[in-house]
């Protein structure tokens, strides 16, 4: 890292270390914003954004519906930025136990994600007990990391090391950004406890990001800081009360602009460019929220497709509570619904021929026992791309 990148407006200051580099160290939050009138206007447009989506959210009669293929949708896309390639099916296959159709996958990328839902399940309920603080979010590492790579780099503790961010096997000197050394990494986490709880007035869209560009830019742990900068974006979201559910993920967003985004944080640290980040951040917020309500009305619109249509049969109702379980979790087998449903496999059994006569569930593969079943609507509906209109542009 060179102290020559970093300018007179960066939030910070840069420190010689004794090892023989330089490292980062950033002022406490909030900083100095000038409200120009592009990031008003952004903040505008992201507030009603939210708005929406918190009032579809507040309207949902069974918003696990929607709250647990998006959690899962976000823990793949997070979990994509650093590199893993498991898919949404993949982890609804191993949520059900069944790998082997999906021989191919890197079991350990699986274990990433879903360690992930995990831990943003656990944390949205725990926050019920437990303020958003520094302890929540070491809990919340120390389930991320649990027996996936990097889990003997001191899961649910603070760094007691020098880490640096650059190209694999470089040293500290010729790494791109280097945060700051223990000592003062605990004083900014501290100060950034405080930013948290304190009311400042600020926009909480805007203190959700400066908080964000903080936690990167402290990086406490030794492994997992993007995973969990990222998560604490819809915890706070949710701690604060903006939304209802937890339905606003931005990982598909910082994925898709992945250079953009890095960039955005650096020129924060290099340069103060404060305004760069939050118009990238706000715009993101927009985009993902526009998604969601949108992926939120194409899934309603299958569901009520796919009642209509079977009712049309005269199903049993047992029929169409398995058509909803789906939703939830559109990779399942026969012993996995017969348990949901406390029928026999074999009753079970002629739920799913009805469904799969209709359209509904496909077969994954040909094998005749621990077969999976796919619903390819709902699984499309979850994660393809939208139409190009249903985002803003950048």
């Amino acid at each position: 890292m060179k102290p020559e990148n970093f300018t007179k407006l960066a939030p910070g200051r840069t420190i010689w270390m004794p090892e023989g580099f330089w490292a980062f160290v950033p002022d406490p939050l909030p900083p100095n914003i000038d409200w120009n009138s592009n990031l008003v206007t952004a903040l505008s447009a992201a507030d009603r954004a939210v708005g929406e989506l918190a009032g579809l959210g507040r309207n949902l009669p069974n918003p696990h519906l929607l709250i647990n293929p998006f959690i899962r949708r976000e823990a793949v896309l997070s979990s994509r930025i650093e590199g893993t390639r498991a898919s949404l099916s993949d982890i609804y296959a191993y949520e059900v136990g069944q790998l082997r159709f999906w021989e191919y996958m890197d079991t350990e990328d699986v274990r990433e994600v879903v360690n992930y839902i995990r831990a943003l399940e656990y944390g949205l309920q725990r926050m019920n007990d437990l303020p958003l603080s520094l302890r929540l979010i070491r809990e919340l590492h120390g389930i991320l990391m649990e027996g996936v790579r990097g889990s003997s780099r001191a899961p649910g503790e603070f760094r007691r090391v020098q880490n640096w961010i650059g190209p694999p096997g470089c040293s500290a000197a010729e790494a791109h950004f280097v945060p700051p050394p223990v000592s003062e990494m605990h004083q900014a986490l501290d100060k950034l406890e405080r930013f948290l709880h304190d009311e400042q007035g600020l926009p909480p869209l805007i203190k959700a990001a400066l908080a964000h560009y903080q936690f990167e830019a402290i990086h406490p742990f030794l492994d997992g800081n993007g995973r969990m900068g990222r998560m604490l974006i819809i915890l706070l979201l949710c701690n604060w009360g903006i939304l209802p559910q937890p339905l606003l993920y931005l990982s598909a967003y910082f994925a898709m602009y992945r250079d953009t985004y890095y960039e955005c944080l650096q020129s924060v640290s290099t340069r103060g460019d404060w305004n760069k980040w939050l118009l990238f951040f706000l715009q993101g917020v927009e985009s993902q929220a526009r998604d969601a309500i949108l992926r939120a009305k194409r899934l309603q619109d299958l569901q009520r497709n796919y009642h209509q249509r079977l009712a049309r049969t005269r199903v049993p109702a047992t029929t169409l509570r398995l058509v909803d379980f789906l939703f939830e979790y559109p990779v399942v087998s026969v012993p996995q619904l017969a348990r949901y449903l406390d029928i026999t496999f074999t009753a079970t059994s002629k739920h799913v021929k009805a469904l799969e006569e209709e359209g509904i569930l496909r077969r994954a593969g040909e094998r005749k026992r621990n077969q999976l079943y796919v619903a390819v609507e709902v699984l499309a509906a979850i994660e393809n791309p939208l139409t190009s209109d249903s985002s803003s542009t950048r």
